[in-house]
């Protein structure tokens, strides 16, 4: 069958109707959620004073709203879109990695969380300031200002993949230009956004989190139901199919000390160890998650939350990959042939075959998980850019002129991550290279948070060099080795606590440094 260039579209994906009036129904149901959920946002703008309460929604949040707030963080529009396929291709391989988040988050509860509640922080790099001096805090706080930036404008730009979808048949009828549609729709999503991030901080991030993240669960609940209905047999039949090729899979026990077994993605031991590091990098050291687990009201619930929202985390991911497993069954039965990009099949899927109105929930769910990653990138960038650079150079700054420059710097970084976001639609390998930056930096980071808290001696020119060997390490891991990409942080976090301890030996001890 053929497949329209022009379009993007996969004349092989089953099509229930054309564009008509109950597309417009399913138009009308994502306009209504884009809209409900900026205007729901931005009423958390009353109330604020100071930092504390736009940086850290004046720690007022109960625990179990950060720990939703936590999942819808690091579920992306790439994570819905993007995990299916790795069961419709493969098997359920890629929970081994979720387990290694769960051991992640015991690591963090005891070894991270004690020091981040030593007074009040706003970032994860104030405590680099307290431990090595300002230099690492600086350097450590450009690294994810950089890294994040990247990672989040290419994540941006996979709202247009869906959008395209839904509105592909519009522009053929039309004769509208897709690559107009594509900037139209990361504009829109970006504004929205923005809006009500910057007028309602933390508290708005945190609450339209909990929004987004249980729409997005029903979206995929409906889709599974609706999924397993088309399957005559139901889920016997499932099974009876998928058994038998493996992809109910879960464990790979298989281990060598060879450069094959390295550069397998998905075994048990690069899921734990590789899951547990890239975690413990992720959620202790990148501000993007240290600002929830801050903003809660004490250390006791900033644990419950990250702990409960591993449980989250485990059923969302199976709940993604079985929708996988039955598009494969579902494909299979019916000979039917997927879209060339896997990365379509969940959503072209949706919007062409689930009932009108179910179809835009589900749709607009993903655009939540856009939402809810954006403005929490939104508010950690700027809380970094003003508590790590500007406060730190104008120490006598108010209160009234720091909320200010927060709010003018959540502007300039929806700027940016609007411009990353567009210049990424222009070629796949961009968007690839642009995730694939977000966790290279991450093992230097962690080794250097790691020397800070499990070392009394090493001081700051140490950790400096321990970060550059780090980040040195793992590109040439990166450009000249076959590993794969979950065991770069394990590598990543090696070399820089190593590098910064060998370093410290022939400097001498030194003390810590001590906060004004």
């Amino acid at each position: 069958m053929a497949t329209s260039k022009k379009w993007g579209r996969s004349e092989t994906c089953p099509t229930r109707y054309a564009w008509g009036f109950v597309h417009y129904i399913d138009l009308a149901v994502i306009l209504v959620y884009l809209v409900g959920i900026t205007l729901f946002g931005a009423r958390f703008r009353r109330g604020q004073k100071n930092l504390r309460d736009y940086f850290l929604g004046g720690r007022t949040a109960p625990w179990w709203a950060i720990s939703l707030s936590i999942v819808s963080a690091e579920t992306s529009t790439l994570t819905i879109i993007g995990t299916p396929p790795l069961a419709f291709a493969g098997n359920l391989g890629f929970l081994q990695i979720v387990f290694g988040y769960l051991l992640a988050r015991i690591v963090i509860s005891l070894l991270l969380l004690p020091h981040y509640f030593r007074g009040e922080m706003f970032t994860a790099y104030e405590l680099m300031r307290r431990r090595f001096g300002e230099r690492i805090r600086k350097t450590t706080a450009s690294i994810f200002l950089v890294t994040r930036a990247l990672a989040e404008g290419v994540r941006v730009f996979a709202i247009s993949l869906v959008i395209l979808i839904i509105l592909e048949e519009f522009y053929r009828r039309f004769q509208l230009s897709p690559s107009m549609g594509e900037i139209v729709s990361i504009v829109l999503i970006v504004v929205l956004t923005l809006f009500y991030t910057f007028e309602g901080g933390m508290t708005a991030v945190i609450w339209t989190d909990v929004v987004q993240m249980a729409l997005y669960v029903v979206g995929a609940v409906a889709s599974f139901a609706v999924i397993l209905a088309k399957i005559p047999g139901g889920w016997e039949h499932v099974v009876a199919v998928s058994a038998p090729a493996h992809k109910l899979s879960v464990f790979d026990f298989r281990f060598a000390p060879t450069m094959e077994f390295f550069s397998r993605t998905y075994s048990f031991w690069a899921g734990v160890a590789g899951g547990c590091f890239l975690t413990t990098a992720t959620h202790g050291t990148d501000q993007l998650m240290v600002q929830r687990l801050l903003s809660a009201r004490d250390e006791r619930q900033s644990r419950v939350a990250l702990m409960a929202s591993w449980a989250v985390i485990f059923v969302q991911f199976t709940l993604f990959l079985l929708i996988g497993v039955l598009l494969s069954v579902y494909f299979g039965d019916n000979g039917i042939a997927p879209p060339a990009k896997l990365d379509r099949i969940y959503p072209e899927f949706v919007w062409r075959n689930l009932p009108a109105g179910l179809a835009g929930l589900v749709i607009a769910a993903i655009l939540a998980a856009a939402m809810a990653n954006l403005s929490a990138a939104l508010n950690s960038l700027a809380s970094t850019t003003v508590v790590d650079f500007l406060r730190a150079r104008a120490r006598g700054l108010s209160e009234a002129a720091s909320l200010r420059q927060a709010r003018l710097w959540t502007i300039v970084w929806g700027l940016v991550l609007l411009a990353i976001a567009i210049a990424a639609r222009h070629s796949t390998s961009v968007l690839e290279a642009g995730l694939t930056i977000g966790s290279i930096p991450m093992g230097a980071l962690l080794g250097v948070f790691l020397l800070g808290v499990l070392t009394s001696g090493v001081r700051e020119t140490a950790a400096m060099w321990g970060v550059a060997a780090g980040l040195a390490g793992i590109l040439y891991v990166h450009f000249y080795t076959p590993i794969a990409w979950t065991w770069y942080v394990l590598i990543g976090t090696a070399v820089t606590f190593g590098t910064g301890w060998l370093v410290s030996l022939f400097q001498g001890r030194g003390g810590a440094v001590v906060e004004e």
